[in-house]
């Protein structure tokens, strides 16, 4: 989906030289990720489809700050396992990451994809850069009131939030992971046939934090992720 198409299907407004300065940045990346060896360790896969996550509450509806689940999530679990073609993908994933977060100073930037769940469909975190964070949020009319994330892929708009306080001030769907986050950004992830096949968020700590360098990396991401989603 070229750069036109998306900001108007996720109704975003975006500088559009940041955008591209941002996409030549992720085709370096994905040129380095062809060329890259695939981890050769036990170690360097758990690296890749393992991350700690924060303990949940007896209800499942919010994550307990500062106490870390014993047990780190595996997202092969969800994808189906650790085949070639998932390793691939999240090789890929967390190249682009890691390049945005360098650029921006974002201090939290992740992606999921949405996957079928043993309980239904849910947004999988598949790979972020930053603090540990909930790693599947159900797409159900109960957390689409208490989610930004699910919010943006049950509806298919983007969503910037310049200052957090005020957005949940005035009745704005918030799930928080860490209080110190000021401002978010989370949008669509569209497939080819132009459903929601996943979304970005990225976070700072700081009010206003998404001038057009930043926003234009998260859109940048938004355009580019959805060719290298696991299958």
């Amino acid at each position: 989906m070229d750069l036109a198409d998306y900001v108007a299907r996720a109704k975003v407004t975006v500088s559009e030289k940041a955008v591209h300065e941002a996409q030549r940045q992720l085709w370096a990346v994905l040129d380095e990720a062809r060329k890259a060896s695939m981890p050769a360790t036990p170690t360097a896969l758990n690296r890749l489809y393992t991350y700690k996550v924060p303990k949940l509450s007896a209800d499942g509806t919010c994550s307990l700050v500062d106490e870390l689940d014993e047990k780190p999530y595996d997202v092969a679990d969800a994808l189906g396992g650790r085949g070639m073609r998932n390793t691939l993908s999240l090789m890929v994933l967390g190249g682009f990451l890691d390049a945005c977060a360098q650029h921006t100073g974002l201090k939290w930037v992740g992606l999921y994809q949405v996957r079928e769940r043993p309980a239904g469909r849910a947004l999988v975190k598949l790979s972020a850069r930053g603090a540990p964070s909930r790693a599947e949020f159900p797409l159900t009319d109960d957390f689409e009131k208490r989610s930004n994330n699910v919010t943006v892929a049950r509806r298919g708009t983007g969503l910037v939030i310049q200052d957090v306080h005020a957005h949940v001030q005035a009745g704005g769907a918030y799930y928080e992971c860490d209080p110190k986050v000021r401002s978010e950004a989370c949008l669509p992830l569209f497939a080819r046939d132009g459903t929601v096949c996943g979304i970005v968020d990225a976070e700072h700590d700081t009010v206003g934090a998404f001038d057009d360098v930043r926003l234009g990396w998260v859109v940048a991401l938004a355009t580019e992720v959805p060719a290298h989603l696991p299958g």
